[in-house]
């Protein structure tokens, strides 16, 4: 992939910006009196690799005006090297405009992580392309990547609206195209036709596609190698995630991922490089965790190991963030999956759900398995 010569932002991305409340200690919600506190969003997340390693970052969003949660939110943002850019929205009094809740518990052993989003009024779901100046941000100061993921884009109608014409801007600019396929079922219910539509034209302008094998029949249409799962819609499911549990269990995982990818590149022939991740979950605390890429006709595989868990959210970000900055420092394809590989096992190796890696060595030590101390 070739990245523009020029660029201030090294990857871009929409997103509706919000907090995250953890219990502590691995407590369940309702029996918690204490949570550690986040600003979070998928997009965000995948940013974080780069930011934390030199490269400025911007998210374009929107904040409410007055608001101390948006206040703690941009200061979440200028900690993790991310800029951000969009309008104060004067809240409308108490029953107005705000920020997104997400409350979740990590699980422990046996019981399974549990998240619930309090979404109402949320201001991030009304991004509009006219709250910022797409010529000044693609054209003069410069974007190397787009970076949109399918909960943006399927938000809502203003949301998917916002991700068609800021990808529109970025090709018009010689910007790459990421898309991660992310998907809840409350976002598509009863926009399925509109949002696959949309989630298509996103994908044939996309350089780089990334998602969970079962979602490529979901959002793109692309055909499974056998059919798909009826009860495949739970959301954050781990199928929705990566599993592969919908695919005839004479198939292999790897071998069924494989087919999915050249399926989608047949299908989205633009498309140069396609990444899945690959997780079975043996408890809340413990996966095997692995990942495949498609690019140039290579096929890369990180087999699955197993990992511990602190906290499973983010590990798909992470991966896709690993994956960005291969591309952004012009990696072959190996080189880039081993270092999404590591960026999903830092992410979930934290109670943030997004990985900080210190610097690039600390990915590879954990690709190479060395988790010695350092003095």
């Amino acid at each position: 992939m070739e990245l523009r010569k020029t660029y201030r932002y090294a990857i871009a991305c929409p997103s509706s910006m919000g907090v995250r409340i953890t219990p502590e200690r691995r407590m369940q919600v309702e029996n918690s009196n204490t949570f550690y506190t986040q600003a979070t969003s998928a997009e965000t997340n995948a940013l974080s690799i780069a930011s934390s390693l030199g490269r400025e970052c911007l998210v374009l969003t929107r904040f409410v005006a007055g608001s101390p949660i948006a206040a703690f939110i941009k200061s979440q943002l200028r900690a993790r090297n991310i800029a951000f850019e969009g309008p104060d929205v004067e809240q409308g009094g108490p029953w107005g405009y705000r920020h997104q809740f997400n409350i979740a518990d990590t699980g422990f052993g046996l019981r399974g992580p549990r998240v619930w989003n309090d979404r109402a009024g949320e201001v991030g779901r009304y991004l509009s392309v006219s709250d910022y100046d797409l010529d000044r941000l693609f054209g003069e100061e410069g974007v190397a990547i787009l970076h949109l993921s399918g909960l943006i884009a399927s938000m809502s109608p203003e949301t998917t609206s916002c991700c068609l014409a800021l990808v529109r801007a970025a090709k018009e600019h010689g910007t790459l195209v990421s898309f991660d396929l992310n998907y809840r079922d409350s976002f598509w219910k009863g926009r399925e036709q509109e949002l696959m539509q949309a989630f298509t034209q996103i994908a044939s302008e996309a350089d780089v596609l990334i998602g969970g094998v079962g979602l490529f029949p979901l959002c793109l249409g692309v055909e499974a190698p056998r059919a798909e799962r009826s009860d495949v819609a739970a959301e954050d499911s781990v199928f929705a995630e990566g599993s592969t549990d919908a695919l005839d269990g004479s198939v292999s995982r790897i071998d069924a991922a494989r087919e999915m990818l050249v399926r989608a590149k047949e299908k989205f022939p633009n498309v140069e490089l396609l990444g899945t991740t690959l997780r079975d979950i043996v408890s809340a605390n413990k996966h095997q965790w692995g990942a495949a890429i498609l690019a140039d006709g290579v096929w890369s595989v990180e087999e699955q190991r197993p990992i511990e868990v602190l906290d499973r959210i983010g590990g798909g970000d992470g991966f896709a963030g690993g994956v960005l900055y291969g591309v952004l420092n012009g990696w072959k394809s190996q080189k880039c999956l081993q270092f999404g590989w590591a960026a999903g096992v830092l992410a979930v190796s934290t109670l943030n759900d997004y990985a900080e890696p210190a610097d690039e060595s600390q990915l590879w030590d954990i690709v190479a398995g060395d988790a010695d101390v350092q003095r």
